[in-house]
């Protein structure tokens, strides 16, 4: 599509003229986007139901699903206007009742914000808060499920706030063997992408993310995937009258009728977004080794950069490091002076984030590594991030 439209508008030789010497964007989301996806949003405006569209939005939707490791046909993506927290709102309008009891395994802010959300429909939310830089010990998440029914379970794959990585399959475990009714709910923006997800697999039952991290697309596409008995539930929920934009009983007979080659109206679709996303699930597809070589990509990129901050500048991370915990799209490092760090990295071209931790916001710096920064070795912007940091220090 993009090639068919603007050919040459993007080589690697213009897009290393367009950003070298410009900052470098290294934020946990949004991303530096690749010239392929920079391209797509370039093109002229396209009918949302015309013929070329429905079948970039069929492509994306059949797309998602390889992302999520989701071959169930009953099972639908979910891909409409908004960022990833909308999937927070989806979650709540379409699969939460007032007085529902849920249990929430909190790994920081964003944790926090979902239980936040579903308070909002009514749930009556449990809250066990994992020690900081790590993730609650499976025990005391068993312990818990076992004292009575919980109507969902909730964790966050990645919290960009600390970096801390959810198990996201032995917590399935746990909630299968002890709660099976349970629905399973998991935020994956930070990790969708650059962390693995076995949707089907792992009886996952709603998973949301967003275009703008890991998957490499800009902001503005809230990206999500409903198991059939999710969804099945949402569609035959009652009282559902305080929902309009979120409804999945608006939504699905669309999402189904543009997965089917159909054009279909609910509200307008975001045409430029959705042919940008289109060209960045390919790319992640088109890897070697296809999502598990992107996701590898992502751990090399991660485990090479904190090696050496912890290795060579004798930094902490947030997440503990080395473990299984730490996430691998972003790395979240106390520095002594946080907001000088900041400043000076940004002054050699680097435009990095600070911390969200309410309890240590003040104290460290998160910097991203997703997408073409983690993945593209031409680009070179972690071992460049890495030298200006070291300098910096």
């Amino acid at each position: 599509m993009y090639g068919r439209i603007f050919p040459n508008l993007f080589t690697r030789r213009t897009y290393h003229k367009m950003t070298t010497g410009k900052q470098i964007l290294l934020v946990p989301g949004p991303v530096t986007l690749s010239p392929q996806v920079q391209t797509a949003l370039s093109q002229d405006a396209l009918s949302h139901t015309g013929a070329e569209f429905v079948s970039i939005f069929q492509n994306v939707l059949k797309n998602t699903r390889k992302l999520f490791k989701s071959y169930d046909m009953k099972a639908q993506p979910i891909v409409i206007a908004g960022s990833g927290t909308l999937g927070f709102d989806i979650a709540g309008s379409n699969l939460i009742k007032p007085k529902d009891k849920v249990l929430v395994l909190s790994t920081g802010f964003f944790s926090d914000s979902f239980a936040d959300c579903l308070q909002g429909y009514g749930a009556e939310v449990t809250k066990l808060t994992a020690p900081l830089g790590d993730v609650v010990p499976l025990q005391d998440f068993e312990d818990e499920l076992k004292k009575g029914h919980y109507t969902a379970v909730v964790a966050t794959h990645v919290d960009t706030s600390t970096g801390v990585l959810n198990d996201i399959e032995s917590i399935s475990e746990v909630v299968q063997r002890i709660s099976p009714e349970s629905f399973l709910f998991v935020d994956s923006v930070c990790a969708i992408g650059c962390e693995t997800m076995e949707f089907d697999k792992w009886k996952v039952d709603y998973c949301l993310t967003a275009s703008q991290k890991a998957i490499g697309a800009p902001p503005g596409l809230s990206i999500s995937m409903i198991s059939e008995r999710a969804l099945q539930f949402a569609l035959g929920k009652r009282n559902n009258s305080g929902v309009f934009f979120t409804s999945l009983k608006r939504w699905s007979p669309i999402l189904k009728a543009y997965e089917g080659n159909l054009g279909a109206y609910f509200a307008t679709p975001p045409t430029q977004l959705i042919n940008s996303l289109d060209v960045a699930l390919k790319q992640i597809l088109e890897t070697e080794g296809g999502i598990d070589g992107r996701v590898l990509k992502h751990k090399e990129t991660s485990d090479w950069f904190k090696d050496r901050l912890c290795k060579e500048l004798n930094l902490k991370l947030v997440s503990k490091y080395p473990s299984n915990v730490s996430a691998h799209g972003l790395t979240s490092i106390y520095v002594p002076n946080p907001k000088e760090t900041i400043l000076s990295l940004k002054e050699r071209g680097f435009i990095i984030a600070g911390g969200l931790h309410k309890e240590i916001a003040s104290q460290y710096i998160r910097i991203g590594h997703m997408g073409v920064s983690a993945c593209d070795d031409e680009l070179n912007h972690i071992p460049k991030c890495f030298k200006a940091l070291k300098d910096v220090l």
